[in-house]
């Protein structure tokens, strides 16, 4: 028989279980913004926050941690991309939700903030409240179209273009697909989309990239409100880190426009110069003219020496649900 004390016990110890569970919706990762929307408030609060750039006022992006936790960045005279760039002040906030609103202040409590129906009043030491509308940025280069001569890639309607090509619901899903062509010295355009991820952190959060060549990577990851490193959204992995981050908050499609130039050689085949790349990110200049100087980067699907100026492009799986879409490349001399 089982003793009064451990029949006792039962209901305490079901109950410390029960509490130790993972809540509804803990780790879950969202790849339709609607959804989203619909079952995530605290989707509903991450984003930027600004008004009209003309006033050079200050914008504050906020990111969800999960729970109805965030962190945010206060940025003088705009978001980036409207004002703000690297060397100027960038105050970090956090906070939590309570009730129906969201409450972030500065570590020294001097600067704080609350969020509530789509709009944040912003709190500082010596200045009047100001109140910032919730925005949505999109890329201007978003919905590019081919232009005469443009190979390609994808449209949504085939994937045949690539090797390993996988396409859900409409989209091109990131599957380690290596496109049939390869290019030598082109322009891209592509368009790309993150999954909403609160909870997870780093790399963990959004993963994939796009190899130029095969060999050099532009990652792609939720860095949404980040400072913007060589392994986040926009840097040439292991090589440079973007001169300001332009990541949109996740679900947003945003845009990679990009100029590849690549190696030459001698009649020898011996290599006279590295390929070079410049890179727009949400239609802002992020790299220029930058010298790839590696026969390949981190998790490159060609490694070895550099023997030919021609490549494909590579599309990474990082075991996130990265998708694409709107993928065309024109040669050039």
């Amino acid at each position: 028989m089982k003793s009064t004390r451990t029949v006792r016990l039962l209901p305490i110890l079901l109950g410390l279980a029960i509490l130790s569970l993972p809540s509804a919706g803990e780790n879950k990762t969202w790849i339709d913004p609607d959804t989203a929307r619909t079952e995530s408030p605290d989707f509903k609060v991450q984003g930027e926050y600004a008004a009209d750039p003309a006033q050079r006022l200050p914008g504050i992006q906020v990111v969800a941690l999960g729970n109805g936790k965030f962190n945010a960045a206060l940025l003088d005279d705009g978001l980036p991309g409207r004002g703000w760039t690297p060397g100027k002040q960038r105050t970090a906030l956090t906070g939590s939700r309570t009730g129906d609103s969201v409450k972030i202040a500065s570590t020294d409590g001097t600067v704080s903030a609350t969020i509530r129906n789509g709009k944040l009043k912003l709190t500082r030491p010596g200045k009047k409240d100001l109140t910032l509308p919730r925005i949505e940025r999109h890329s201007p280069t978003l919905g590019a179209r081919p232009p005469n001569g443009a190979v390609v890639l994808f449209d949504g309607s085939s994937a045949e273009p690539w090797k390993n090509g996988r396409i859900q619901n409409g989209l091109l899903a990131a599957a380690n697909s290596m496109s049939k062509t390869e290019f030598a010295n082109y322009r891209i355009h592509l368009e790309f989309r993150t999954p909403f991820k609160p909870h997870a952190r780093g790399q963990g959060r959004g993963n994939s990239g796009v190899y130029y060549g095969g060999r050099w990577e532009t990652q792609i990851l939720d860095s949404f409100g980040l400072e913007g490193k060589q392994n986040e959204c926009g840097g040439i992995y292991s090589i440079a880190s973007p001169r300001l981050n332009m990541c949109l908050p996740p679900l947003t499609w945003q845009t990679y426009d990009v100029d590849f130039t690549a190696a030459t050689f001698d009649p020898d085949g011996k290599r006279t110069a590295w390929p070079r790349i410049t890179v727009k990110l949400n239609g802002v200049l992020i790299h220029e003219n930058v010298e790839l100087a590696k026969d390949f980067t981190t998790a490159a699907p060609l490694t070895g020496a550099l023997r030919k100026p021609e490549g494909p492009i590579f599309l990474q799986n990082h075991g996130n649900p990265v998708f694409f879409r709107n993928i065309w490349v024109l040669p050039r001399n």
